[in-house]
């Protein structure tokens, strides 16, 4: 394994580990789902985008526009030092900050307010486009989820975004084909969901969402004046075997027992030692 990739999963895991106890802490939904996401927002966080508290102005732009995912984002920005633990753990809890769903007013980190499915993924466009013709070099990534994407909204965008010129956007699907009430190939024609991308206009790549280096290589690929897509093929509940692929953890809350199961699973590699940031 190489070293980045290395580095990157034990970084995973410990996003995972924070998760799992903070959703047995809330008692909160959407476990799964934001399980799915963690290898693909680690790989941005700590590997592609340019991202520094000094100087915070010129930073690239990450929208999670499956915000329902709220919690990998928050114990990813908690790993990266960018939140405290005392914050994430307020996750939905009386008098805490963080809520279930996105609050840009909540924490540093957190660049839009979003609940709405498919609302996100045009603020990003927009976002990169005011920087785009403002000649601003920095870069906006925006992660949706395979069932958001069923909206008309997202494919408004990605007609509006290749004719604008937007080569300084990239989308990245996370298709874990579980959606809150079944799968997303099942409830619409989904597929060819690369072809119909290329077809709008789109540089697109398909990977597999939890091999680190296929997703860095897939950062890396240039826009080629277009806007950019990253169909990441993931899997829902991805790291903790019993809720992998599983349609209830959608909804299902971590008892005592699930968490002790998901940390055992968890704990390999605990002790190795990276600087994070």
């Amino acid at each position: 394994m190489k070293k980045t990739d290395k580095k990157l999963e034990m970084i995973s895991r410990e996003v995972r580990r924070l998760m799992i106890e903070v959703a047995y802490r809330s008692k909160s939904a959407h476990v799964g789902t934001s399980l799915s996401c963690v290898d693909l927002m680690v790989s941005l966080y700590f590997h592609a985008l340019h991202i520094d508290k000094k100087n915070w102005h010129t930073r690239d732009i990450f929208v999670l526009s499956k915000a329902h995912a709220a919690m990998a984002l928050y114990a990813v920005l908690t790993v990266k030092g960018f939140m405290d633990k005392k914050t994430f753990f307020s996750y939905m809890q009386n008098e805490g900050s963080l809520p279930a769903h996105l609050d840009r007013f909540s924490t540093k980190g957190i660049e839009i307010s979003a609940g709405a499915l498919g609302h996100g993924f045009n603020m990003a466009l927009g976002m990169a486009y005011g920087m785009k013709i403002r000649h601003d070099k920095r870069k906006v990534f925006v992660l949706i989820g395979d069932g958001e994407s069923e909206e008309g909204s997202i494919w408004e965008g990605a007609l509006f975004a290749p004719k604008l010129g937007i080569n300084n956007l990239t989308a990245i699907l996370d298709y874990n084909n579980l959606q809150g009430y079944g799968r997303p190939s099942e409830i619409c024609q989904y597929e060819p969901i690369v072809d119909k991308w290329k077809a709008f206009g789109w540089e697109v790549c398909r990977i597999n969402g939890h091999n680190f280096s296929e997703i860095v290589c897939a950062l890396k690929v240039p826009n080629n004046g277009r806007p950019k897509i990253i169909v990441a093929d993931t899997i829902k509940g991805k790291g903790v075997s019993f809720m992998e692929d599983e349609l209830k953890w959608h909804y299902y809350i971590v008892t005592e027992n699930h968490k002790e199961k998901a940390m055992k699973e968890l704990s390999k590699g605990k002790d190795e030692k990276y600087c994070y940031q």
